[in-house]
């Protein structure tokens, strides 16, 4: 699959060749490469928010108005930030860096290729299985410790969704596509339903003024687990401030609450 904003299968980038593009989103290109040096299929990522920019003619990144260039450079250091970060952590639920770097005026980090289905899809094609409670607890206990190791080092992924949680073919869930450039760019790019998802999101990113932290993700970690269990998102944060119109989901039918056996220290 090729796309007018990504680079062709065979493009050298360092020691890896382009095979493939695996997906396309608002602010990244994710391609299959292969590692030349240690022979071995990577995934590339490559920061290109379509909204800000476009491909010159020599595979270059460059912005689609003048205007738009302090946004797409703050973008950019955000994504890199985000590979500097992922770099420094060894969990089985966190996608591996294994280098990142700049060139045709943006940057890409050639990550570990992961192969399943995020959570969403297993929802649609499972949903008996994603509602029960073995499996619930089996796919949430490698995702709270991920989480626990960030937050105990200062560090927040802000981006939690069933999009964004994958289930390896091998049944480990993983940590996926963290927010960091959509959070830097802020309602500049596109309109702020797209950048904070409703139903996941807390009510602190609707608002630059209000603090975020470790309660942000364990919000969004709920709003998951609500999905997962009722197969509806989560009422938004901005509307139940008032009002909230969202029955307890011990409520739902067919669903059995019990008292977790463990929490994240972060919840606390």
């Amino acid at each position: 699959m090729t796309t007018a904003n990504s680079l062709p299968a065979g493009t050298r980038l360092a020691e890896f060749e382009l095979r493939g593009v695996l997906g396309e989103g608002g602010f990244a290109t994710v391609y299959r490469a292969h590692d030349h040096s240690l022979r071995r299929t990577v995934a590339i990522k490559e920061y290109m928010p379509g909204a800000l920019a476009t491909r010159a003619p020599d595979g270059s990144v460059i912005a689609r108005e003048p205007q738009m260039q302090a946004t797409l450079a703050r973008g950019l250091d955000s994504f890199l930030n985000e590979a500097r970060l992922l770099a420094q952590f060894d969990h089985p639920a966190l996608i591996r860096v294994y280098r990142f770097w700049e060139q045709n005026g943006t940057a890409y980090m050639a990550m570990q290729l992961c192969q399943g289905r995020t959570l969403r899809a297993l929802r649609q094609a499972e949903p008996r299985l994603v509602a029960s409670e073995p499996w619930l607890k089996h796919m949430l206990s490698p995702i709270l410790d991920a989480l626990e190791l960030l937050h105990a080092n200062d560090c927040y992924h802000r981006d939690i969704s069933p999009d964004n949680i994958m289930v390896l073919d091998s049944g480990v869930p993983m940590l996926l596509d963290f927010g960091a450039a959509r959070q830097a760019m802020g309602d500049a790019t596109q309109a702020l339903t797209v950048i904070v998802k409703p139903g996941f999101a807390p009510i602190e990113q609707y608002d630059s003024v209000l603090e975020q932290g470790p309660w942000t993700d364990v919000y969004s970690l709920g709003a998951v687990l609500h999905f997962l269990v009722t197969g509806q998102p989560v009422t938004a944060s901005v509307s139940r401030l008032l009002k909230d119109p969202l029955p307890r989901l011990a409520d739902t039918p067919g669903w059995r609450c019990r008292p977790p056996s463990r929490a994240p220290s972060t919840a606390r």
